[in-house]
């Protein structure tokens, strides 16, 4: 019994591995340029093992999105800890800011994600990478709703839209400043922000 838990507890730690190493290598080169060999490369396992847990590119492809969804329910959990809605949204630009170098290489994980897949015909996996962008656009409006703020999913749309923009461009242009210049004007703008009439600060 002990052995047959150890070995599904083995497995599940491999397959976590490979879909860890796909995010990053599919951030890296994108959906069309990688292959199985180089995401089992990164994982440092064999080709054959990667087939034993993942048939397709596809799969594989899901399972990074699926990374890239418990990274964000990660973030957004520790910004969960901070004591008001307006420090989580605050330090949410603060974490855009701190990964301007990586962007300005690679672009946004889900978003350059989310773009390539837009461009299938079947949109299957595109719309399973606009679910992870829509779980930060609710979390967001989550917290302008707590906030009080008027609008709060106009408010939220308008910040991730921001934050997505800028990601573009920082790409784009290898400039990380680009984020750095915009994230301040995002913090002045949510600093300019109140709650609604009968809504404490």
């Amino acid at each position: 019994m002990t052995n047959s838990v150890d070995r599904r507890t083995q497995a599940a730690q491999k397959r976590r591995r490979l879909a860890a190493a796909a995010a990053r290598v599919l951030h890296e080169q994108g959906v069309e340029r990688t292959t199985l060999a180089d995401i089992a490369h990164e994982a440092g396992v064999p080709v054959g093992n990667v087939y034993y847990y993942f048939k397709t590119k596809d799969e594989l492809v899901r399972a990074a999105l699926g990374e890239h969804r418990d990274r964000l329910d990660e973030l957004t959990a520790g910004l969960d800890r901070l004591p008001a809605p307006p420090d989580r949204l605050r330090a949410l630009v603060e974490t855009w800011v701190a990964e301007r170098e990586t962007t300005a290489r690679r672009g946004c994980p889900t978003g350059t994600l989310a773009a390539e897949l837009g461009k299938r015909a079947d949109g299957t996996l595109h719309a399973e990478a606009g679910a992870v962008l829509r779980r930060l656009v609710d979390w967001t409006a989550a917290q302008f709703r707590a906030w009080g703020v008027p609008d709060p999913d106009d408010h939220a749309l308008t910040l991730v839209s921001a934050h997505q923009g800028m990601s573009v461009l920082t790409h784009a242009l290898r400039d990380p400043s680009v984020t750095t210049r915009e994230a301040a004007r995002l913090l002045h703008w949510l600093d300019s922000l109140r709650p609604g009439p009968g809504v404490s600060p």
